[in-house]
């Protein structure tokens, strides 16, 4: 066989196999980003927010029927399947591409509506729903107020409670703290916005290294699908089963 059909052949099943792989990890990455997002609804409204997670497990679906087509085409010598591997490939290349514009267009945005719609939240603090939500945001992620612990005393609870802070903004509920503004040792002085922004931040960076990685890797299976097609037409040598 000629060596570099058999290279060209190699790689391409090697590739169809990552691709496996990085559909199990994409898999991940766009649940773990979803529900991150999720935690958030309440503070998050704008859904574009969520459209990068989706097209990554979108890709993550086709990515193990590229690794299918991919060992089809190596083994069955089909013009057919290198043809729809090809095309699959360019498609999914695409999306993922697509993501990565999504996170850089709406990452300010996202950030935006984040504060805003954290502040109309702390505000109503003192209702059910709005109190439930904000104690286990501020226990969770040990913060006070949206973007410091001052950001309380722009609220309504504020002044109508001793010019205090919920009480869940303590350290340590068993302490004696009172939630007042002139203990600041025993209360969180960093905001939720910014702690959950850096999660967000973090999340989203990890998710757009993978996909940029994984659109590399796409990249070299493009031109290797190239490579077997062109040997499959040269005359020289043709197309050799991978296991001749």
């Amino acid at each position: 066989m000629d060596c570099g059909i058999f290279m060209s052949k190699f790689i391409l099943l090697a590739i169809s196999l990552v691709f496996w792989a990085a559909g199990a990890a994409l898999a991940y990455v766009g649940s773990y980003l979803i529900k991150s997002y999720d935690g958030f609804e309440h503070f998050i409204q704008d859904r574009h927010a969520l459209i990068p997670a989706a097209i990554i497990i979108g890709a993550s679906v086709l990515l193990f029927i590229i690794g299918l087509v991919g060992c089809c085409a190596t083994f069955l010598e089909s013009k057919v399947c290198l043809g729809c591997f090809f095309i699959i490939i360019m498609v999914v290349f695409a999306a993922e591409v697509v993501a990565l514009v999504y996170h850089f267009t709406y990452k300010d945005q996202i950030t935006k509506d984040l504060g805003s719609n954290m502040t109309m939240t702390f505000n109503k603090y003192g209702e059910p729903t709005e109190t439930e939500i904000v104690d286990v945001l501020q226990k969770t992620f040990k913060c006070c107020g949206v973007y410091n612990y001052t950001s309380w005393t722009n609220t309504t609870w504020f002044h109508t409670h001793n010019s205090s802070v919920p009480t869940s903004c303590c350290k340590n509920s068993s302490s004696t703290c009172t939630g007042r503004l002139d203990q600041p040792d025993l209360i969180y002085l960093r905001g939720c916005e910014p702690t959950i922004k850096d999660l967000l931040d973090n999340v989203l960076f990890y998710a757009m290294v993978v996909v940029l990685v994984f659109a590399v890797i796409k990249f070299f299976g493009l031109l290797s699908v190239c490579v077997v097609m062109c040997k499959n037409n040269s005359h020289r040598s043709g197309y050799q089963p991978l296991y001749a």
